[in-house]
């Protein structure tokens, strides 16, 4: 099957199985390998990017169902995160950065757009982003090495 991507700006026109992930159209036919693959099920969120600022796991996700979206990765992002996580040592290994990267902005503009959590039933009640909040919103997203304080730093300095 022919399908249309738009990848970190750029269209992409790929033949794919229609079983085909949107993780391995980006790794394999695209050499986009900032995007791990971890667990292969939707379980870490190493492979997290932003379609149409959306977050989602992309080996779960099949390339024809991006037909024609803008697709986010880790190569097309130039986000202050991206320092705030070094200065902050928000990753040890590097394996979950990509994703977790792409995860918090996408996070971030869901807290923005006033989309509740469970930690935050009411985003009217409190609009601030806490530890607590940070959390919760990124518990889809698994560090190997435990960096979690150094990547909830990143996200509240960068919120503030």
């Amino acid at each position: 099957m022919e399908v249309t991507l738009r990848v970190n700006g750029r269209e992409e026109v790929l033949d794919v199985e229609p079983r085909v992930s949107l993780l391995d159209a980006l790794r394999e036919q695209l050499g986009l390998t900032g995007t791990k693959k971890g667990c292969d099920q939707g379980a870490c969120g190493a492979c997290t990017v932003l379609a149409d600022g959306t977050r989602i796991v992309s080996c779960l996700a099949l390339a024809v169902q991006y037909e024609g979206k803008e697709i986010t990765t880790i190569e097309g992002v130039d986000h202050p995160l991206q320092q705030a996580f070094v200065r902050t040592d928000g990753f040890q290994c590097g394996y979950c950065t990509s994703g977790q990267i792409c995860s918090a902005i996408g996070m971030l503009a869901e807290h923005k757009a006033g989309m509740p959590s469970v930690v935050t039933e009411d985003i009217e009640e409190s609009a601030e982003l806490t530890e607590e909040e940070i959390r919760e919103r990124m518990s889809g997203n698994l560090c190997r090495c435990g960096a979690y304080n150094g990547i909830v730093r990143a996200i509240e300095e960068v919120a503030s």
